[in-house]
Parts: C-alpha cells; structure tokens; sequence
C-alpha cells in the first residue's frame, strides 16, 4: 500500500497563482476523482503530483518520502501518468509503445528483450485487452484501441498509483464507458490507487470512491459522491441548476442532469 499526500501546495504559472493551499490526502487503493470548472489548475495538480512540474511550492508526499528527493526513475516505479492529448507515434506498433513503460527498469546491463521484460509487457496488454492488436501501428487505431494502449503502457512501469488527465476526452459513449471499466477493474483486481481528472460529473459519481472538487484555486470539498456531488454544490462550483434522478441499473445512485444555468 502507498499513500500520497499533498501538503499546503501553491504553483503560479508566468506570475498567475493557479493553486493555492491545497491540501490533500488520497485514499490508498481507491479511486479518486478530481473535478472543478475549466481552469481550476485539476491538470495543473495531476501534473504537480506526478513529477511532471516540479515549479511549485509545498509538499507532495509518498509514504512520507518528498517526490523531489526521487529520481525521475525511482517515482516512475511508483507511480504512471497518462497525459491529456498524448502525441501519437506514427512508426511504432503497439506492443513497441507499451515497452517504452519499462523505461524505469531499464540499464545497460539489462535486456528489454528478456523472458522477464517480455511477460511484463505481454501481461499489461492483457489487462487491457489489447493483445489482439499488438501488431498493429498505433498510428491504424481508434480513438478507444489508442486510449487502452496508453494504459497498456502505463500499466508496464508497473505503478502503485496511477494518475489519468481527462481519460475519456474525444472518445465516443461506447469507448468511454470501456476505459472507465478497464480503470475499475485495475483499481479491484491490482488495488492500485488511481488518481483520475474527469470532465463528465456522471463517470465521477459512478467509477470514483472519492471526489476532489476544485474552484478558485482552492479544494472546494472532498468526500464521498452521494455526499459532495449534490445539487447545492454543482450550482456553486459549475454554476448550473441540476437535477438527481434514480439510476435504474443501480437504485442506490443517482444520476445528474443539468438543466439552466444559475442566474446571478
């Protein structure tokens, strides 16, 4: 089990306060989603959190160990990110992209072609159903096959947390829903703690266990979805009027509907 903590964190970007006195603490083997209006800086954090920029002021924590005080390759073994708009390669097949997720394992004295290596890979395809295609350039995919191989590749550096911007952007309801199951079932089989920015409040309410409401730089709440993401709520932070109604698959939730926006 790893634990991740963020402490008192503030990150300006060319002079501008993005994020200010944020203080988190995630929950170990559970999924959380962070959520908030464009602009609250929910990039900004994730990327903060995975190393990405380290131009911030504060703590990020993991089991009580500064990110700062690791190496870029000692916090890949920890921890995967998959970035919002991740540049497709044109000349590589999918199975040559998910290997470039042993990066962190990788010396002068250790062969990615190994039995060893080679089952690592070969397993993180798997989970993500993907093995099919392994041959197949990454540049021929669909939006949904693509998403899954960057998750493929993640999963190779095998993480114990693994953070994803926005997993579902640009996909169709069919492929979202299949990235959203994928990301569940990673989190309950490997309890790995996964760290996601959701655009659509539903996929939050439905697949996360904790909810990070962001706004004005700062955490809004956080807390379980049935107790955060309640009409009140969605009317400060997005400024809509939004409805609940009773989920027919699963009467103990809800699903939300935003009908106007709030007049000032």
């Amino acid at each position: 089990m790893v634990n991740l903590k963020v402490s008192d964190l503030m990150i300006k970007i060319y002079d501008k306060l993005i994020l200010d006195g944020i203080n988190i603490d995630f929950k170990a083997e559970k999924k959380t989603s962070i959520i908030g209006p464009n602009g609250c800086g929910k990039s900004t954090l994730l990327k903060a959190i995975s190393g990405l920029n380290r131009q911030y002021k504060g703590e990020i924590l993991i089991d009580g160990e500064n990110i700062l005080h690791l190496s870029r390759k000692n916090l890949a073994k920890k921890m995967a990110i998959l970035p919002q708009g991740a540049t497709t390669p044109t000349d590589l097949t999918v199975k040559e992209l998910v290997s470039y997720g042993r990066f962190p394992y990788r010396s002068m004295f250790k062969s990615l072609n190994s039995r060893k290596e080679q089952a690592v890979i070969e397993e993180a395809m798997e989970k993500t159903h993907i093995t099919s295609f392994s041959h197949r350039l990454v540049s021929t995919l669909s939006g949904g096959e693509r998403q899954r191989t960057w998750i493929a590749m993640a999963l190779a550096q095998q993480p114990k947390i693994l953070l994803l911007d926005e997993p579902t952007t640009y996909l169709d309801i069919a492929h979202q829903i299949e990235v959203m199951q994928i990301v569940d079932e990673l989190n309950k089989r490997e309890k790995m703690t996964v760290i996601m920015v959701l655009h659509d409040i539903n996929h939050a309410r439905m697949y996360a266990d904790d909810i990070v409401i962001l706004k004005d730089k700062h955490v809004f709440e956080q807390g379980e979805p049935n107790t955060v993401l309640d009409v009140e709520n969605l009317a400060k932070v997005f400024g809509v009027n939004a409805k609940m109604y009773q989920n027919c698959q699963n009467p103990e939730d809800k699903i939300i509907f935003p009908v106007s926006l709030v007049k000032n």
